[in-house]
């Protein structure tokens, strides 16, 4: 089975993995940059540009070590080329092209939401196109129809914030620290879900589309107040994301015909809240239900290096002239959804 080398640096994660096309992960190393950004609240793009240069041929050397093998050993080398923040995107995309280039290797240019939507495959053997996928990280929030490698029809995006940015801005709110997302869902388990009453942005709305622009300027006024715990708050913030994703995934499946599984991939899928909630909804419409690992929903080597896998057993492989993306849609037929803003 091929062997595929997968590096990824599309934000504040330098990662690499080696991965083979019948699901063996032979070795996945990664090097977070929290202690770096945590000063900040937030990514700071060219910190982790410099963070990725540092760490990108150390990482895939452990990664090989850990494995093995040597570079001439792997069958093709799959990189991130966007979206996401563009220095990244480019040390990561560069490494690859050099090592695929000294080692006369075959080189795949990844979608970092392909690695993300394809992950699933990855953890669970007998998950067969097509799904619908929820795609919730810290940049995207979307709703695919997933009918096979290559094939994506985005049935829904959030017209202004995605859900991890909004965890990410009410940890910074509520002084919850960073990382924002598994702050809060911690702080929510302290806290009363139903202590203050925040809106559910799009609820019930025919078009199966995102908002969390209004529930992050809602939380806000909710601190300002002085009247809640903070751990009320992340619970109560928690809660609404909920209602949300469920209510806007259910419209989403009864437009998705075919489909026989609810698949959630992204850094939100890690939250256990929102996985627990999905699982019921995927049980009340008659749908499988598929989450990968934790670990596999954040940012990691092992998800580019199986979407590498699968784009190289379906061929063709890139030449080495493709180029880092910041911006790169799933569905590039998609019309923009009604009333969204510049970062939808």
């Amino acid at each position: 089975m091929a062997l595929i080398l997968g590096i990824e640096s599309s934000c504040d994660e330098t990662a690499a993995a080696l991965v083979t096309h019948d699901r063996r992960i032979l070795s996945h190393r990664l090097a977070g940059q929290e202690e770096a950004h945590r000063p900040f609240g937030g990514v700071v793009p060219e910190l982790a540009a410099r963070a990725h240069v540092e760490m990108a041929v150390p990482l895939v050397e452990a990664a090989l070590a850990d494995a093995g093998v040597r570079l001439a050993d792997v069958d093709a080398i799959a990189a991130t080329a966007g979206p996401g923040l563009i220095g990244g995107v480019m040390v990561g995309l560069m490494t690859g092209k050099a090592l695929a280039h000294a080692a006369g290797k075959p080189f795949i240019a990844v979608n970092h939401l392909e690695g993300h939507a394809l992950s699933p495959r990855l953890a669970e053997p007998n998950l067969n196109f097509p799904y619908l996928l929820l795609l919730a990280s810290g940049g995207h929030c979307q709703l695919l129809f997933v009918r096979g490698v290559g094939d994506y029809a985005r049935l829904a995006t959030t017209i202004d914030d995605a859900a991890g940015e909004a965890f990410d801005k009410t940890a910074k709110l509520l002084g919850l620290g960073f990382p924002g997302g598994p702050a809060v869902e911690q702080a929510a388990l302290e806290g009363d879900a139903k202590a203050v009453r925040l809106p559910r942005p799009l609820l019930g709305a025919d078009e199966p589309h995102f908002s969390f622009a209004g529930l992050k300027s809602a939380v806000l006024r909710a601190r300002d107040a002085g009247l809640y715990r903070p751990v009320d708050i992340a619970a109560s913030f928690q809660l609404a994301v909920i209602d949300c994703l469920i209510d806007r995934t259910k419209r989403a499946i009864d437009r998705s015909e075919g489909a026989t599984a609810l698949v959630i991939a992204g850094g939100v899928a890690a939250n256990q809240a929102i996985r627990s909630a999905l699982s019921a909804l995927a049980e009340r419409e008659g749908l499988d239900f598929v989450a990968p690992p934790s670990w596999l929903c954040t940012d990691n080597g092992a998800m580019i290096a199986w979407a590498g896998a699968e784009r190289f057993a379906a061929g063709p492989v890139d030449d080495r002239n493709v180029p880092a993306r910041p911006r790169w849609p799933l569905d590039p037929t998609a019309e923009k959804a009604r009333g969204a803003g510049v970062k939808a």
